[in-house]
């Protein structure tokens, strides 16, 4: 009975085992079912399918409160036209680029403040701007290179950006002034002017551009830094014409460089100037006048001459606002904006680390050369949307970025004032590091 008793008890463990396994191979099918469902790749979906990720917010940080409000107007019409050219193709990730405007006056402090609002408070992914070296210097170092931020400024064109400690997240569309340096002093001394004072800003601008113009002059010069808040700048003419300088060269902004000359004249220091980029101003001229800065030359960056993406670029401006922009860099500002967008739809999502990483793949080859304009850049995200490459044209410049995010080449324009006032386009120097 009990040999019996055993038996029985063994072939139930049997089938129990059975049950159990048969059991386990079910919950195991089941789960197969559940992932062949889902995708049998056990990573996320990529990001860039339109309802995974996006949309993109991009932020403006210029300076709307100091200075020609003209200059920051020309600026912002170039951003907003290459935002409608983006959302009009249909956007990034098909969904449109959102705006932020912040305002970074020319106070580094106000300027980093401002930017730690627009990317904590409006949760920005990427920055145009800011106006100013001084200013770039300290948002880049404080606040957007720490917080990952890809930010290209479309005028900041210190050389001290260049070894910047920014986490490699800033990006400039302006030369740096290493170029425009030389080229001043070449016009500086093609006027026949050997022996000159020169006044600068005291700030990252105004000591890079100085460094620079020093290293590529060849003759006696006297110079003098000066800060925007001075109610005189005389001493300092006097200081800067005391070893018998022929000419002024100004590489201040504009409203220091009304008071400078207006004194310079008034107190027959000097009536003859050359003018760093800053200076490029018709408000300028036309508040000194023709009469007295008619003929008078400066440099600031420019676009490639003959340029298919330029012409492109100046065609669609001129049809949305009815005339070419006035002021400097913004056709620059424009080919920020298009950069920044290109490089999230490439990366497929909106992470800044992604965005930087492709900022210099979608400006240079390989890939399909792509222009400025409706139709061009309809055409990137097009190609981009089907995991394509792409070579952007810039309108400005070619975006071929170095590791620094300086732009390898580019161009540098000389410039005069008219005795009508006006500004003449004179030539393009090419320059290429």
């Amino acid at each position: 009975m009990l040999q019996l008793l055993g038996t029985r008890t063994a072939a139930l463990e049997d089938v129990t085992m059975v049950i159990r396994s048969v059991a386990t191979w079910m919950v195991v099918i089941l789960l197969a079912g559940i992932i062949a469902a889902c995708g049998s790749d056990s990573t996320p979906s990529a990001p860039s399918a339109p309802s995974a990720v996006g949309p993109l917010k991009i932020g403006l940080l210029l300076n709307f409160s100091d200075g020609p409000a003209g200059r920051a107007d020309d600026r912002r019409k170039a951003f907003e036209l290459a935002i409608k050219h983006v959302n009009d193709a249909g956007g990034v990730f098909g969904k449109p680029v959102e705006v932020v405007v912040g305002d970074s006056t020319l106070d580094p402090d106000i300027a980093a403040e401002e930017a730690r609002r627009m990317i904590e408070d409006a949760g920005v992914h990427a920055i145009v701007g800011p106006s100013s070296s001084a200013n770039t210097l300290v948002v880049v170092e404080r606040v957007t290179g720490p917080a990952g931020i890809p930010t290209i400024s479309p005028s900041a064109t210190s050389p001290k950006l260049t070894t910047l400690a920014d986490n490699d997240f800033l990006f400039r569309t302006a030369l740096s002034d290493t170029s425009q340096g030389p080229v001043l002093a070449r016009v500086t001394r093609e006027q026949g002017f050997t022996n000159v004072g020169l006044v600068y800003r005291d700030d990252a601008w105004g000591q890079g551009l100085f460094e620079s113009f020093q290293q590529a002059w060849t003759g006696p010069i006297e110079s003098v830094a000066v800060t925007p808040d001075q109610i005189t700048y005389l001493p300092q003419l006097q200081q800067t014409a005391s070893a018998g300088a022929h000419a002024l060269v100004v590489i201040t902004f504009e409203a220091e460089a009304e008071t400078i000359i207006r004194e310079a004249i008034e107190n027959n220091v000097y009536d003859k100037f050359v003018f760093g980029d800053a200076s490029k101003s018709p408000d300028l001229v036309k508040a000194i006048g023709g009469d007295h800065l008619g003929g008078m030359y400066g440099t600031a960056g420019a676009s490639a001459p003959d340029s298919p993406s330029y012409a492109a670029w100046a065609d669609a401006y001129i049809g949305e606002y009815g005339e070419l922009p006035t002021f400097a860099y913004a056709v620059e500002t424009y080919d920020a904006t298009i950069a920044l967008a290109l490089a999230a739809q490439a990366a497929g999502g909106v992470d800044g680390n992604a965005i930087r990483d492709r900022l210099r793949a979608i400006g240079s080859a390989p890939g399909e050369a792509v222009l400025a304009g409706s139709e061009g850049i309809a055409s990137a995200l097009r190609i981009l949307s089907e995991a394509g490459e792409i070579d952007y044209e810039g309108a400005s410049a070619t975006l071929d970025w170095d590791d620094n995010g300086d732009l390898r080449r580019g161009h540098i324009g000389i410039w005069r004032f008219r005795k009508d006032e006006t500004i003449e386009e004179l030539e393009t120097v090419p320059f290429e590091y």
